[in-house]
């Protein structure tokens, strides 16, 4: 039993160097699709090309992937980031919009007529409504 083990460990013998450049060509595997995909989520996101001029990088970078890519961020490459910040920019502004839209913010004339509607109604004292009139007025 002993010596089966001793024999299966010279079998699966892997240096540690070997271990480091294994997990460098993972991690540059990984890069490379990160990268591809990112030039490919360009393309199609870039309103500046034309129908045709899209197809023709995606099938540029499809069929000859490397250089397809290196080609792009040669030409491309500076608009790649100005049209990421104005996307990022666009969706900032539609998110502050919507959040102003929907946040549900009164003006003082509403909330001066509720305070009367309230008085009318006689929820409210003379004094509380001035107290409440005096604090939206205030503010």
């Amino acid at each position: 039993m002993q010596h089966s083990l001793i024999h299966l460990a010279e079998d699966f013998d892997y240096p540690l160097l070997n271990a480091f450049w294994t997990m460098m060509l993972c991690f540059l595997w990984v890069l490379w699709f990160m990268l591809l995909f990112r030039v490919i989520g360009d393309i199609f996101r870039d309103d500046g090309l034309s129908g045709l001029a899209k197809a023709g990088w995606t099938i540029f970078v499809i069929l000859v992937p490397y250089l397809g890519v290196f080609v792009y961020l040669i030409a491309r490459g500076r608009g790649m980031g100005e049209r990421e910040i104005k996307r990022v920019q666009q969706q900032e502004q539609a998110f502050r919009s919507y959040v102003r839209e929907n946040a549900g913010t009164t003006s003082h004339a509403e909330d001066l007529s509720r305070l009367a509607e309230l008085k009318n109604r006689g929820d409210l004292t003379a004094t509380e409504y001035e107290q409440a009139k005096a604090k939206i007025l205030g503010s």
